[in-house]
């Protein structure tokens, strides 16, 4: 959920409609999502999880290279999970470019608009004997 890098951060799921900040933790200087008001707590993202940003997307990696995209939407993802020691956490752009989380630039706003859908475990087929409806013929029903 969170970033290698956040394990010493105390941390939370995200929720559907909250607002996020893009931060940077005392933990290296690493950024992440925190909620409004929880700003030493880190919001963890699931992938798929689908953010709108207020403003457009931008990105910094040093005090020199900076650069804006052009979308205000964007999904969460991880990448490079073969490789440990490497930022995971990403957010996928809809022209489908790839950005790190700790490459955005602190201070922006997003709001989560929509988690993904989890697995859940199949239901067997229910028995004559567990249906509701075992003795109402099917043309009843």
């Amino acid at each position: 959920m969170c970033d290698y890098s956040m394990h010493a951060v105390a941390s939370r799921p995200a929720k559907v409609g909250e607002m996020l900040i893009t931060t940077s933790f005392s933990s290296g200087g690493t950024r992440g999502f925190a909620a409004e008001g929880e700003p030493n707590v880190a919001v963890c993202l699931l992938p798929g999880t689908e953010l709108a940003f207020d403003q457009v997307v931008k990105c910094d990696q040093s005090w020199i290279w900076k650069k804006t995209t052009n979308f205000r939407v964007a999904r969460f993802r991880k990448i490079d999970q073969h490789n440990a020691y490497r930022h995971h956490d990403a957010l996928e752009l809809p022209d489908g470019n790839v950005v790190l989380v700790t490459h955005l630039s602190s201070g922006q706003r997003a709001t989560v608009l929509q988690l993904p859908v989890t697995h859940q475990p199949e239901r067997a087929t229910p028995t004559a004997e567990e249906h509701p409806n075992r003795n109402t013929p099917a043309s009843a029903l």
